[in-house]
């Protein structure tokens, strides 16, 4: 009997079921049709009415099902959902500055102006101006780079790997290319140093051992085919305690030696020394190209601060073999990206000790334990009044991380703002806040949500107390 009632209400409930083409007459419909198209609009109608028809079917038989001049309100609902920019700002508290998962370094205004002007206007990307004839893109970064860091020419790629893969492919296709084991790494995005090479059609030659490679192992690796020898900074690894590796000035000087160039894969790339500001010292890419290093790849973000790149810097006549090679047309950068990187290294022509406005990375990095602590107390207060009892909030002394693979074992001194939720788990406290309209991105430690004052820009603390807001009204005070 009961059986037979269900089935008698799933079939009144599905005649209440509106016809598309009954939809489409309202007057309210009719308007949304004027701004869209009627096709996206007909599918959306199609996909509301489905979803309601196959919770009738799998048995929902309480549903209030809309009246057909409600159907507007839900197209719009859809379209708003629909039509979001894919890519949105979130709020990175994670402490992770550069953070490779929310898009890595943030660029300056001047850079930003300069992706805009690019982007809104024909340029001179390919075409001399001076002679009227086609250019090369390179003619716009080169100058700079070869100012910054001492190289005979320069090329760019879209990112660091493809400058690995580009310059084996092009200086050692079918020879060998002489590597320390200690040096054959994986990093983000499961990048291995002994994959690309084997996609370059190099062929890998090891040396040493994991912890100490002798410069004896280089020179007796040396034979007829050998056509490079490799260097690579360890990015996010590193090896402590019974090491060594011979100094670069030392490999170079082998390279001159027995005619064989030296490549250096730097990973991050620094153009200035980052002890100047407080930071650990990473290797300068103007003293790798005095050292002897013949080229020199690294990217354009992490440590640069710039949009993601790959630059090559070294030797005239190996960067025009690079140029020439057909791989080039597929890993080129297009005209936003020279635009970005050619202000980014702009700018690193009056960058100082004191001068830093150009460079959100590097102030982020700098940020004083005093400035954070005091930003952390003015949110702690706001988050305690709207939460009140249900999530106990607390400053905390933390660790931040430079990130992207740039000084991966060194760590900032930072503060936090923890909040740890009585109510619900922290788990969930962290998914709210990840699904609000500006979605706030922090970390959990020890069952409580840090939210790394480092990475919280003053400007962005509005936007947390207003996604905090929006969680305790949706939430009904976790009730």
């Amino acid at each position: 009997m009961s059986q037979e009632k269900t089935g008698v209400e799933k079939e009144e409930l599905l005649r209440k079921l509106p016809a598309i083409e009954r939809l489409l007459t309202q007057p309210d419909i009719l308007k949304l049709v004027e701004s869209y198209s009627r096709s996206l609009v007909t599918d959306i109608l199609r996909s509301i009415v489905s979803e309601y028809r196959t919770q009738i079917l799998e048995g929902n038989t309480v549903i209030d099902i809309p009246d057909p001049g409600e159907y507007s309100e839900l197209v719009v609902q859809y379209l708003d959902e629909k039509l979001k920019p894919p890519l949105r700002k979130v709020i990175n508290a994670t402490g992770t500055v550069t953070h490779t998962n929310l898009g890595r370094s943030l660029l300056s205004e001047s850079v930003c102006e300069s992706i805009v002007n690019a982007a809104q206007n024909y340029v001179n990307l390919e075409y001399d101006l001076d002679s009227g004839k086609r250019g090369h893109r390179d003619r716009l970064t080169e100058p700079l780079l070869q100012e910054l860091t001492g190289c005979e020419a320069a090329t760019i790629v879209n990112n660091n790997a493809a400058a690995v893969l580009i310059s084996l492919n092009t200086l050692a296709q079918g020879k060998e290319v002489i590597v320390s084991r200690g040096e054959l790494i994986e990093i983000g995005g499961a990048f291995r140093i002994p994959d690309v090479m084997a996609s370059s059609g190099a062929i890998l030659r090891e040396v040493g051992t994991t912890n100490r490679t002798h410069l004896r192992d280089f020179e007796d690796a040396i034979n007829e085919n050998t056509a490079l020898i490799l260097k690579v900074h360890p990015s996010n690894y590193k090896i402590v305690g019974f090491t060594s590796t011979p100094e670069i000035q030392e490999l170079a000087q082998i390279g001159r030696e027995h005619n064989i160039a030296i490549m250096e894969d730097l990973g991050s790339g620094a153009l200035v020394d980052l002890s100047n500001y407080g930071l650990p010292y990473e290797p300068v890419v103007a003293n790798r190209i005095e050292d002897g290093v013949d080229i020199v790849t690294f990217s354009g973000d992490k440590l640069l601060g710039g949009p993601q790149a790959g630059i090559i810097a070294g030797k005239s006549e190996m960067i025009q073999q690079i140029r020439k090679n057909p791989l080039m047309r597929a890993l080129r950068v297009d005209k936003l990206t020279i635009a970005a990187i050619s202000t980014t290294l702009q700018n690193y022509l009056s960058i100082d000790n004191t001068t830093t406005n150009n460079f959100p990375m590097l102030q982020s990095y700098m940020r004083s334990v005093a400035e954070l602590t005091t930003s952390a107390e003015i949110v702690s207060k706001k988050l305690t009044d709207i939460f009140q009892e249900n999530i106990t909030i607390e400053v905390s002394e933390t660790k931040s991380q430079i990130g992207s693979g740039s000084l991966p074992e060194e760590t900032l001194d930072s503060v936090a703002v923890v909040l740890t939720p009585k109510k619900i788990s922290v788990e969930k406290l962290s998914e709210l806040y990840r699904h609000a309209n500006i979605p706030v991105i922090g970390r959990i430690e020890d069952n409580q949500l840090y939210f790394d004052i480092r990475t919280l820009y003053e400007s962005e603390i509005d936007c947390l107390i207003q996604t905090s807001n929006e969680i305790i009204s949706k939430t009904e005070g976790f009730h």
